[in-house]
């Protein structure tokens, strides 16, 4: 079975997904693959997916909020979320959740409007409370146990733009994006 195979069979069995409006990642296992590699002065190195910000992208083309909140602190987060117009962004987060209710509450929205994309134990809460929760493929069995999808894709690999992907396809929002690449065709849109 192909990967679009398995990702349309995957994503058959999902909750409504109109209403969400704001999808919320962690950082590290998520929009990275969790490795931390420091430099000699300590300034930590961070390697981002670029179809990750193509998806975050899209995302925002289609109206979508994004939020991003981590565990830990780096420069290298504040730089990604600034070039893709992260909503925000909420480091050294320890106790997610509140944080969460802080987001929705900034932006007037209820957990049922919300998206959350995780990895880890961390992240359980937010997944439990959420309209719709992703666990990436290599998260912790927990985590997936209480997620709404489980992705193909591991952390840093490509998992944010596809749940973003099924997500914008499952409320048609996705041939509005693909119109911008392929103005003169119809039927590549479908």
């Amino acid at each position: 079975m192909g990967y679009r195979e398995a990702y349309l069979m995957s994503a058959a069995d999902l909750p409504d997904l109109t209403g969400i409006k704001l999808l919320v990642l962690d950082v590290d296992g998520v929009m990275t693959d969790g490795r931390i590699m420091l430099t000699p002065n300590g300034d930590e190195i961070k390697a981002f997916h670029v179809r990750d910000g193509a998806g975050m992208k899209y995302w925002k083309r289609a109206g979508g909020k994004l939020a991003v909140i981590t565990g830990r602190g780096s420069q290298a987060v504040l730089k990604r979320a600034e070039e893709l117009d992260v909503d925000f962004v909420r480091l050294n987060a320890k106790d997610k959740l509140p944080v969460l209710n802080d987001v929705m509450a900034e932006m007037n929205m209820g957990p049922e409007q919300v998206a959350v994309i995780g990895d880890d134990l961390t992240d359980v809460p937010m997944a439990r409370v959420c309209g719709f929760s992703a666990a990436v493929a290599d998260a912790v069995d927990e985590l997936k146990e209480v997620a709404s999808y489980t992705t193909l894709l591991p952390g840093g690999a490509g998992c944010v733009r596809e749940v973003i992907e099924l997500i914008l396809k499952a409320t048609g929002k996705w041939p509005d994006i693909l119109k911008r690449y392929f103005p003169d065709n119809e039927e590549a849109v479908q």
